[in-house]
């Protein structure tokens, strides 16, 4: 029975949102922008309300299932399943393996496991994003967040695993995005010397 939540877990967050969306709107967000199936993407593609609609599917994506296997499982179950749903998002079986940077599906599942961090991260994600207005400043500062903030009050050994686990998952999606960070930021000091 656990490994079925798990796998449920997987296939929602697998869920192609982003590729849906588009086929609504008429255009793949995939090829546009930076060609990823998330939310800020599609935003950028398809226009504020098409990305409004991915971000809160996504986010329900990580939610449900977690929220199901904990209460179903425990915290053990619920942290594999969340784990698995952010997998399943970034790496999905019927896109070869290519989905989103799984930003929003983290949050939905810690919204499940621990609200408060949620609404913290998001809150830190939207002021960095509305002084840098680069999305994965604040997807990275998120994912050391998901990390740090739950230290602060005693919590099961698997939880710390999930945090760790997403945290690692979202900063390897978001490679390309620190490469193009430092580049921004050798060419503004070769522009200043």
């Amino acid at each position: 029975m656990e490994w079925l939540i798990v796998l449920v877990g997987y296939l929602a967050g697998s869920l192609p949102t982003g590729v849906i969306v588009g086929r609504l709107a008429g255009r793949d967000p995939r090829r546009g922008g930076s060609g990823n199936i998330g939310a800020s993407n599609v935003t950028r593609t398809l226009g504020k309300q098409w990305g409004a609609v991915t971000l809160l599917v996504d986010l329900a994506k990580g939610f449900g299932p977690t929220w199901w296997a904990l209460r179903a499982g425990g915290v053990d179950v619920g942290a594999a399943t969340a784990v698995a749903s952010v997998v399943g998002h970034c790496f999905p079986a019927w896109l070869r393996f290519r989905g989103g940077k799984g930003v929003a599906t983290a949050f939905g599942t810690m919204a499940a496991f621990a609200w408060p961090v949620a609404v913290v991260t998001a809150v830190a994600w939207v002021g960095l994003f509305a002084m840098t207005r680069v999305p994965a400043v604040g997807s990275l500062a998120a994912a050391a967040l998901f990390v740090a903030l739950p230290h602060f009050e005693a919590r099961p050994l698997a939880f710390h695993l999930y945090t760790l686990a997403v945290a690692l998952v979202i900063v390897v999606r978001h490679r390309q995005n620190l490469r193009e960070l430092r580049t921004r930021r050798r060419s503004r000091r070769h522009s200043r010397s």
